[in-house]
């Protein structure tokens, strides 16, 4: 009996090389692919860090969109409608004076005038007036009138601040003014002139608001002033034409009596210089009142006298 003898099968193990896997090729079987690892799913790790990363992210505060801000909001509050037009409106010629000033005339609205209209338009708690600066840059003795009294002549240099108050706004202007005083009394001459260098200075202040204030008379052909009446028949201050004596009656030439006479010399005196020396002459005009007369308070006795005094005072206001 014979007996076969069966051996193991024996396994070779081959690596796999580079030149291995050429040859593979080149006779035709593809080579084991490698698995890679990019296209492996990702991690619970890799996922929990990007759902923290997504989470901060919302977390941030979204920056708000500006929004373009409204007419109301954006418009300036200032004056009102009937402020505006106001301002805007001429000037009227019948508050227009003139005075003589070099070789021609200037002119002007009154002190008294443009105070008032600052109260009619702006209120009564509307505006406030500030003197910053005050100083006297001149005086010196000199001679009064044409009787050619020793006195005095001073000269005070002015400047105002104006605050307005329009709506929610503080609006501020300045003015710069002079101001003369001549008088017998060295005090005198000194209040009449810080008083008009006051009055000046607020003028101009106030005169940058519009027409009303005299800016339309800075234009030489004074477009702005209403046609209310001609220039020339506009009154002056110094060089007016006496106002017409009132009319004959039978008490013109009645006495009056010392309170009356009284009253009506203080309101002489309360006068400025320039406007006294023009009330002085009107008066000599008007009552033929001779030259070697010097002076004349102690010719106002009688009714005719008064009348034409406070005819004389309501056609010149006082600036």
């Amino acid at each position: 009996m014979a007996l076969t003898s069966t051996a193991a099968p024996t396994v070779t193990t081959t690596a796999t090389t580079p030149a291995t896997t050429s040859a593979a090729a080149a006779n035709g079987h593809s080579a084991p692919l490698r698995r890679n690892t990019t296209n492996r799913p990702p991690s619970t790790l890799q996922l929990l860090r990007d759902t923290l990363s997504q989470k901060g992210d919302t977390n941030q505060p979204t920056p708000p969109t500006p929004t373009p801000p409204s007419e109301a909001a954006t418009a300036a509050p200032g004056f009102s409608t009937e402020q505006l037009a106001a301002l805007s409106a001429p000037l009227d010629r019948a508050n227009v004076r003139q005075r003589e000033q070099g070789r021609g005339k200037v002119a002007y609205v009154e002190g008294w005038w443009a105070l008032a209209e600052a109260n009619r338009i702006f209120g009564f708690d509307g505006w406030q007036r500030q003197t910053i600066a005050l100083r006297c840059v001149a005086q010196a003795e000199r001679t009064i009138g044409r009787d050619r009294k020793s006195g005095w002549g001073v000269t005070y240099i002015a400047r105002v601040r104006i605050t307005i108050t329009a709506g929610q706004r503080s609006l501020i202007r300045e003015g710069s003014g002079a101001g003369h005083g001549i008088d017998a009394d060295l005090g005198l001459a000194h209040e009449s002139a810080l008083k008009e260098a006051e009055t000046d200075a607020t003028k101009r202040a106030l005169m940058t608001f519009g027409n009303p204030f005299g800016l339309a008379l800075y234009d030489k052909q004074q477009r702005q002033v209403s046609p209310a009446c001609s220039a020339a028949s506009a009154p002056t201050r110094a060089t007016a034409p006496a106002p017409a004596p009132a009319p004959a009656s039978a008490d013109a030439d009645a006495p009056l009596n010392a309170p009356a006479i009284t009253a009506l010399q203080a309101r002489i005196r309360a006068l400025s210089p320039s406007r006294r020396e023009a009330f002085t002459a009107a008066f000599r005009a008007a009552f033929a009142v001779p030259p070697a007369q010097s002076a004349i308070a102690g010719l106002i006795t009688t009714r005719a006298h008064q009348r034409w005094i406070e005819g004389f005072l309501a056609e010149q206001p006082q600036a």
